[in-house]
């Protein structure tokens, strides 16, 4: 697995592959508009041959990293992608002086949530009806937050 800086260039396929993760994806202009703001960074997993396997934005602000999204192509999933677009955007972000970090997850997604645990993410809160399902409704998030500083001790 190849882990990729987001720039202009990966946009294209970080919008691919979230279109596969997510229902309501983001758009490569959308992608581009993001990585343009201050703060913002991302990476693209991809496969040996190029294809997007998974892609991860985050903001760092007021010595906070927010994960604006994390998402693996569905072929994909379980086979350490999540993990690996974590562990490459954490040190960025403590470079970029980022005490903490912040997320959001569905509260169906027992993946997910068993992962950011693993990692020593723990439940900083909940969001009632944070994600549009569209036609299947509404669903809570969980916000998790990891220390940083705990996380490099």
């Amino acid at each position: 697995m190849k882990l990729v800086r987001a720039g202009p260039a990966e946009c294209e396929a970080m919008a691919a592959v979230h279109a596969l993760a997510f229902a309501g994806s983001w758009r490569e202009d959308e992608f581009e508009d993001l990585l343009d703001g201050e703060g913002i960074y991302g990476f693209l997993a991809a496969d040996d041959q190029a294809a997007p396997l998974g892609v991860i934005l985050c903001r760092v602000a007021a010595g906070e990293m927010e994960v604006l999204t994390l998402g693996v192509a569905p072929t994909a999933r379980r086979r350490g992608v999540a993990c690996a677009l974590l562990a490459v955007a954490l040190p960025v972000a403590r470079e970029l002086g980022a005490q903490e970090v912040f997320l959001e997850v569905a509260v169906d997604n027992e993946a997910g949530i068993a992962l950011y645990r693993r990692l020593g993410f723990g439940k900083a809160g909940l969001r009632k009806a944070y994600y549009d399902r569209g036609a299947d409704g509404v669903m809570d998030a969980l916000v998790m937050r990891l220390d940083l500083n705990a996380a490099a001790a």
